[in-house]
């Protein structure tokens, strides 16, 4: 657990706050999918699984900063990191960074990933600050198999 400056504490994510989680994916623009990936029978699967991969950010008591880790065996990932909006600029998205990566060191993890759509640049300058690179030979592909979330 671990504190940007007296008001926020980070901590990992309680089965009852994984609502409130969907809710500052939503509040912050993050594309949701509460019929599918992001519902919260889904999110309660997956937490159950590694709870410590689910990180919050609490300012007086209130979630207003999310992020979820991944680990694949070989690369660390950073998930669908937020902030609400009137929380933004006061560090919050670095330490749930920088807890994110903690994370990952103690599961024997050295690099680091972060996926980012096009359009959030905010997000792009975000990890950029925080020594992230851009990859520009690296090209993402998917194949759904779900038709709609």
């Amino acid at each position: 657990m671990s504190k940007v400056g007296a008001l926020v504490v980070v901590r990992p994510l309680r089965e009852s706050e994984l609502d409130s989680m969907v809710r500052v994916w939503t509040s912050s623009g993050l594309p949701c999918r509460p019929r599918g990936r992001d519902s919260l029978r889904a999110l309660k699967a997956q937490r159950k699984a590694d709870p410590k991969l689910f990180i919050g950010a609490f300012r007086h008591g209130t979630l207003v900063g999310v992020a979820l880790v991944s680990d694949d065996g070989r690369k660390g990932w950073i998930n669908r990191l937020a902030v609400v909006p009137e929380a933004r600029g006061r560090g919050i998205a670095r330490k749930l960074i920088v807890e994110s990566e903690r994370i990952l060191r103690a599961r024997g993890r050295r690099l680091f990933c972060v996926q980012i759509e096009g359009y959030n640049k905010a997000s792009m300058e975000l990890f950029e600050r925080a020594g992230y690179k851009k990859e520009d030979d690296i090209f993402y592909f998917t194949k759904r198999e779900i038709k709609s979330y």
